[in-house]
């Protein structure tokens, strides 16, 4: 399958936005103060683990699309050196 240079940038700009966003997200749920991730005691609650797991989800998914562009334009660079 090809991918063209567009959809190979947008796949790989996805997969970085996807770690910067979730990166902040995690580092906040980590830092809460508000009382959702943490009980008073300080063990981690439903909703801290909950957003845990879409969070490495989301690196997973993240890492995945990025890889894809990213081997997308490796794949469109070499096809302009041989052409």
């Amino acid at each position: 399958m090809k991918i063209g240079r567009r959809v190979s940038w947008f796949l790989l700009a996805f997969g970085v936005w996807s770690w910067v966003v979730w990166v902040t997200f995690a580092k906040n749920l980590v830092k809460d103060a508000s009382g959702l991730a943490f009980d008073g005691a300080g063990n981690p609650t439903g909703y801290f683990w909950v957003h845990l797991v879409l969070a490495i989800t989301s690196f997973l998914l993240g890492t995945a699309i990025g890889v894809i562009g990213f081997r997308g334009l490796r794949a469109n660079a070499r096809l302009r050196e041989n052409s």
